[in-house]
């Protein structure tokens, strides 16, 4: 699995979970067409390459393959080649006993253009690959390869047992079957050797010929130069430089989505190869970049965009940004509602996995303070859901400041994702610090936003909108202190020294305050005023105070430990 543990060469992504890969591949044909927009100019062609995805029936059964191959055929990506190795076949039954439609016909329905051949026939292999590739047609392009599982194997072949173990005995006697000679375990024919004569030097001549029209581009466009070379290579200014380029937010109370809207732009103008998505939501999470062009085909979309409408496809949307970060070329977000997070799950876990520090996640209406929708869209587990996640930062900053480090880190951070939790409300800033304290203190994912004027007593740990909560309610304390946490994950890494001038282990008395589930605050604090159940309906000011999330019933649950 590629990442700092694993890192074979040609191995471009794997997936694990069945569907991710056809769905990345759609991200790096999406990719490789913005490259092309970007970078080609009219007198130099430097990308312009296709994408393959091997995939099987189990691939094609799980949702995640078809939000994708919709998306990709309404953006014509037809660089994409997707290669069906259709032996009928899944793990615990032929296929025919759990699907029944024409694979063929529902892709041509998508708008893809389809093959129908022999996959044991190489030369029809490779002639309608020839094809594919010829054809500039707008349309993805999708080969079913029928083919024999356990081919040769005649104890299983055909059956669903050559997909497991079962056919393990059976090996040897099938290698003798095709024709192999028997005692040789990395057996390659004479065959193969001939017909892979030349092709080193054929590679090199076109590879060499690449090189020449790569050293004029460069030559003539310096500073597209410079924008690929910062990209492949994922040069960006440190945390703190950045940091310091973005002014300063003001003292207004707003919503963090709102915050979040205004930072992006500075992002946006700071890291170039910096695009980002929405699934049909960007007038409700606030990440669209302006002036940045939508992606894609037909209407106002140029393949240049850096808005991407993913459409109401969110584990298309988190597969798709997986495969633009496997590409290499461009730093991407998307976003939609935090609880929504949760149909895309399953390519958080391999982007943590595969340590993808291209992507991030904005995600807003972050709490029960969403109000009205109710407890269908109110998360209160989601964001320690996150947090779990090894390699996953999960940012939730508590005002505008802390926002501009926490996007600043997702776009700086080199060893992994980062979720971006964004309220919908208006959040107070504390402005008895100052904006560059705030977004050092959050840089380093915990500080002390308020300092204690007696012997220090109590220590007040918050998150997101509950920070104001803490620090109303410490004014009235002289021995308390209010520590703002917008991300365990980096506060963890800080140093131990770091970690014990923010919580000094000589105080143990401890409460934290977060709108949702308690339990991974317990690390930190002996007490937590949380959220342990769902919402309902009602304006987010009435559900937070009616769950306890008031500096009054703070006030109260902090007395009770006297």
């Amino acid at each position: 699995f590629p990442n700092s543990e694993h890192n074979t060469p040609g191995i471009e992504c794997t997936t694990g979970p069945l569907g991710q890969g056809v769905a990345n591949a759609v991200g790096f044909a999406a990719s490789e067409k913005m490259a092309e927009a970007v970078y080609n100019t009219e007198d130099h062609k430097i990308f312009g390459h296709h994408v393959f995805a091997l995939a099987g029936d189990g691939c094609f059964q799980e949702g995640v393959s078809a939000e994708a191959a919709a998306f990709a055929a309404h953006e014509k990506l037809d660089n994409l080649i997707v290669m069906y190795d259709a032996n009928e076949v899944t793990l615990d039954k032929m296929a025919e006993y759990t699907q029944s439609e024409d694979i063929l016909k529902r892709y041509e329905a998508y708008g893809w253009e389809v093959y129908d051949i022999d996959g044991h026939d190489l030369d029809s292999v490779e002639e309608t690959i020839k094809a594919a590739k010829a054809s500039d047609n707008g349309k993805p392009k999708f080969i079913k390869c029928n083919t024999i599982i356990g081919k040769g194997m005649e104890e299983t072949e055909g059956t669903n047992a050559a997909h497991g173990e079962a056919g393990v005995p059976y090996v040897e006697k099938a290698k003798k079957n095709i024709g192999l000679p028997e005692g040789e375990s990395w057996y390659v024919s004479e065959g193969t050797r001939d017909y892979y004569k030349g092709v080193q030097e054929k590679n090199e001549a076109a590879y060499n010929e690449w090189q020449e029209t790569f050293a004029a581009w460069k030559e003539a466009n310096p500073e597209l130069a410079k924008q690929l070379d910062d990209a492949v290579n994922d040069n960006v200014m440190s945390a703190e430089d950045m940091c310091n380029e973005i002014p300063e937010m003001g003292d207004e109370a707003e919503a963090t989505r709102v915050s979040g809207n205004k930072v992006i732009q500075e992002i946006s103008r700071l890291v170039p190869h910096y695009v980002s998505g929405s699934a049909d939501l960007h007038g409700s999470t606030r990440n669209y970049i302006n002036d940045g062009g939508n992606f894609g085909t037909g209407f106002d979309k140029s393949y240049a965009g850096k808005n991407l409408y993913f459409g109401i496809r969110e584990h298309a949307m988190g597969s798709i940004m997986n495969g633009f970060a496997y590409h290499g070329l461009f730093k991407i977000s998307g976003s939609t509602f935090l609880v929504f997070v949760d149909y895309f799950r399953p390519t958080v876990r391999v982007a943590g996995l595969a340590e993808l520090n291209a992507v991030s996640w904005i995600l807003t209406h972050d709490s029960v303070g969403v109000g009205e929708d109710g407890p269908t869209h109110q998360p209160v587990e989601t964001v320690s859901g996150l947090r779990v996640f090894p390699n996953v930062d999960v940012m939730r900053p508590a005002d505008a400041e802390e926002t501009v480090a926490a996007m600043v880190s997702s776009v700086t951070r080199k060893e992994g994702p980062t979720a971006l939790i964004f309220s919908r409300q208006n959040i107070a800033p504390n402005t008895a610090l100052s904006a560059k304290a705030r977004r050092e203190g959050t840089l380093k994912g915990a500080y002390v936003a308020k300092e204690e004027t007696e012997d220090l007593d109590l220590i007040i740990l918050a998150t997101g909108s509950e920070v104001p909560h803490a620090l109303d309610v410490a004014a009235e304390m002289p021995g308390a202190r209010v520590v703002s946490m917008p991300c365990m994950e980096l506060f963890e890494r800080q140093s131990d020294d770091y970690k014990e001038s923010v919580l000094p282990s000589s105080c143990t008395k401890r409460v934290a305050i977060e709108a949702g589930v308690t339990a991974l605050w317990y690390k930190y604090a002996s007490k937590v005023v949380g959220i342990d159940r769902y919402g309902f309906s009602a304006p987010g000011d009435i559900t937070m105070k009616e769950l306890g999330m008031t500096p009054e019933n703070l006030k109260a649950e902090i007395e009770s430990m006297n």
